[in-house]
């Protein structure tokens, strides 16, 4: 099967190219386009970051952060890295002050 999108599935969860795992937040609404998730937030949480060329594919989109910087969100709600995780399969993030939860497809 052909991976389509910037993330794959790994263990029920989304991961992204570097084989970390991407999270959401609750604070993001979904749709809106935005991340609320700026300054030292994403710091903490980076974003997964989207080139300007990227296009929206599946349940992939791509939003427009504060900065202006583009960055992916699947079915609405854009994802991020937890800058605490330090290699493929940790998922120290999850539930995270409950507003915190790892990615799922």
């Amino acid at each position: 099967m052909a991976d389509n999108g910037p993330a794959k599935v790994t263990d029920g969860m989304l991961v992204g190219p570097n084989g970390m795992t991407l999270y959401v937040f609750d604070r993001d609404t979904a749709g809106s386009g935005k991340s609320v998730c700026n300054g030292p937030c994403a710091t903490n949480w980076p974003p997964l970051m989207a080139a300007d060329a990227d296009k929206a594919m599946g349940d992939y989109m791509v939003i427009t952060r504060d900065d202006g910087k583009k960055q992916w969100a699947i079915k609405g709600k854009p994802l991020y890295y937890w800058a605490k995780d330090s290699k493929p399969g940790d998922k120290t993030g999850d539930n995270f002050m409950n507003i915190w939860h790892v990615a799922r497809p």
